[in-house]
């Protein structure tokens, strides 16, 4: 539950002592010598003495247009007039409304300050034998921090020693907890749940994972939508226009009056008091509260609400776009796929079975660090021996050849393969042949796998509105429109260089209907040029290089694609309670304008129009910061 500032309480303190004393001159009787308007004065400035205060400390620096400036105006116009009662019952529901509004608005940076607080403001080091508490911004690359269980991890950094669970919720919005060994990584912002960890540090404190985070959060404000654009320049001209409109509403028809005594028409029956009366209605209804605070709020809590799930977005404007999102353009490896290479297929010749053939592939390639011999070892049905391999040959692009139990084992590609002199079949994929002694044994198939999230992702992407699905990548034809098919792609361009994927987004930039924005995901080097070119470029934040998480706009912290959906419900919702709040507040505000200009509305519909509108359209806008229901 949220708690009241010491300002918020003195506020609701002075909203109590007016509207006590407000009930107390309506129902005790006074005596005919008090003038009346200065006992309806005491309550006045105790609710609104700090509003007459700004307005006119803002007409003095020349800022004379703004809702303290109306509200200022109305009311002591209202005193002119007599209408003392309904001069502070304006000031006191102002209060309530404003009120209300800081309430929200610290609620919504409540939700961004919780995001905030995941820097540690210290970070345990060894150092010359001994353990000592340093500021992270003082720890050098290559040292080592000690890590108790629930303290934060400062820096990111490799597990030397240890196993432990990590709560990652604040960074990627996961709530199951990722287990953690030797040689495992570590971001900076998560928080040791189990055992004590020793991490070498693998970068300084700016360039981790948890500085960027934050720099991304404080830096959101700085990039409005239009939507936020347009209520700034609107409120600029619409303040001043509404003070001539409410000015001219009470002199043209006075001085008409003045001159025709008789009048008739819609002055029939009417004096200056009436109109002075229908132009401080008009002042009041006027105020643009409603807008200049609640469409701020709804970007501000749709920002935050995503922060909290993991999904940080660097301004308003690329969450306006994102919710106008027609194309969703991928990268492959590493976005679409998990990057690492297994073994999908195994193919064994005639004289051998699986088993054998998985198994020989794994003995030769035991001493390599090539990334297809660690997927070869990972799918060996029995333990490796190395004792049994000798005479090692590795033919580098190509492959290796032992001598296992006195047999040669030859494990490679098509190449090695016709090296040895032995006929190969065509494959289509990543193919690892084997051969023993000469004899083909068969091949396994190596695949770059899909993200297990990856079809149903692209599927909810289509279900939001998404028109096509395009996958840009280096790969061969054929493993891209195998990936494609798993996935649910619609369209794919391989074989692609950097400036060639940059060369394509344009041509699809180029066909976008009017309206419609180009979105693309990707996670590596060569993606940062594409990700600041798209409408909105989405970066893998856990696995993503570092030039790719600068150069994007959108950074999905878990690299889960799941988040994207996600993402652009979040944004869809949030456009939505924008277009809702200016909708309802200019409907309203108009209708109760024009009823106020004939007569027909009261100062407490004025009210109403004003405070009770603001209020209505701040509670739409604090749905943004509510997660999305699945």
């Amino acid at each position: 539950m949220h708690t009241l500032s010491p300002r918020q309480r003195r506020t609701m303190g002075r909203i109590f002592a007016a509207a006590v004393l407000l009930v107390l001159l309506h129902w005790v009787p006074v005596p005919e010598q008090f003038p009346l308007w200065t006992l309806y004065l005491v309550p006045y400035l105790i609710i609104g003495g700090d509003v007459v205060r700004r307005a006119a400390g803002n007409i003095t620096r020349g800022q004379v247009f703004d809702e303290n400036f109306l509200m200022t105006l109305a009311t002591v116009g209202a005193f002119f007039t007599a209408e003392y009662a309904e001069a502070v019952f304006v000031m006191l529901f102002y209060q309530v409304g404003e009120l209300f509004q800081d309430i929200a608005v610290n609620r919504s940076r409540a939700s961004i300050a919780a995001l905030m607080d995941i820097r540690p403001d210290t970070a345990r080091v060894e150092r010359g034998g001994a353990m000592t508490e340093v500021d992270p911004e003082d720890v050098k690359v290559g040292e080592i921090l000690v890590i108790r269980p629930g303290e934060r991890v400062p820096l990111d950094g490799e597990i030397l020693e240890g196993e432990s669970s990590l709560d990652t919720a604040a960074l990627t919005g996961e709530s199951v907890p990722r287990d953690v060994g030797p040689g495992d990584a570590v971001i900076s912002g998560c928080v040791n749940q189990t055992g004590l960890l020793r991490v070498r540090a693998v970068r300084p404190c700016e360039e981790s994972t948890v500085s960027r985070i934050l720099e991304l959060v404080e830096n959101a404000g700085e990039k409005k939508a239009s939507s936020e654009q347009f209520i700034t320049r609107f409120s600029r001209y619409y303040t001043p226009c509404v003070v001539i409109a409410a000015a001219a509403l009470f002199l043209l028809p006075t001085l008409a009056l003045a001159m025709i005594p008789q009048a008739a028409g819609f002055l029939a029956g009417t004096s200056w008091h009436d109109w002075l009366h229908r132009a401080l209605v008009f002042l009041v209804v006027s105020c643009p509260c409603a807008l200049v605070i609640s469409v701020p709020l709804s970007f501000f809590g749709g920002i935050g609400g995503a922060g909290r799930r993991g999904i940080l977005i660097k301004g308003g404007t690329y969450l306006e776009a994102l919710s106008h999102a027609d194309t969703v353009v991928f990268d492959k490896t590493g976005t679409l796929t998990q990057g690492a290479f297994a073994v999908t297929e195994i193919c064994p010749a005639s004289g051998f079975d699986r088993e054998t053939l998985s198994y020989l592939a794994a003995q030769a390639e035991q001493h390599s660090s090539h990334p297809i011999a660690q997927s070869l070892r990972a799918a060996s049905p029995s333990p490796l021996d190395p004792a049994r391999i000798t005479e090692v040959e590795e033919t580098a692009g190509s492959g290796v050849c032992v001598r296992m139990d006195g047999r040669r084992v030859c494990v490679g590609s098509r190449r090695l393969m016709e090296k040895e002199g032995v006929t190969v079949p065509y494959v289509d994929g990543t193919a690892v042949h084997v051969a023993v002694d000469g004899v083909y044994a068969g091949y396994l198939i190596l695949s770059d796998l899909p993200r297990p999230d990856a079809a149903e992702s692209i599927r909810a992407l289509k279900a939001q509105g998404v028109r096509r699905v395009v996958m840009l990548t280096g790969d061969a034809p054929e493993a891209a429109a195998r990936m494609a098919r798993q996935v649910g792609v619609d369209e794919v361009r391989a074989q692609l260089l950097p400036q060639d994927k940059v060369a394509e987004l344009e041509t699809l930039l180029s066909r976008q209907p009017a309206g419609g924005r180009t979105v693309y995901v990707g996670d590596g080097i060569n993606d940062a040029p594409v990700l600041s070119r798209a409408d909105v470029g989405i970066a893998m934040g856990a696995m993503g290089s570092d030039a790719a998480i600068e150069a994007a706009d959108i950074v999905l912290m878990d690299d889960r694609l799941s988040k994207l959906p996600e993402a652009m419900a979040i944004a869809r919702r949030t456009m939505t309670v924008v277009r809702q709040n200016i909708w309802f507040a200019l409907g309203v505000k108009f209708g109760v304008l024009v009823l106020g200009a004939l007569g027909m509305a009261s100062m407490w519909a004025a009210v109403f129009a004003d405070v009770g509108v603001a209020f209505l359209a701040i509670l739409n806008a604090m749905r943004c910061l509510r997660p999305i229901k699945h």
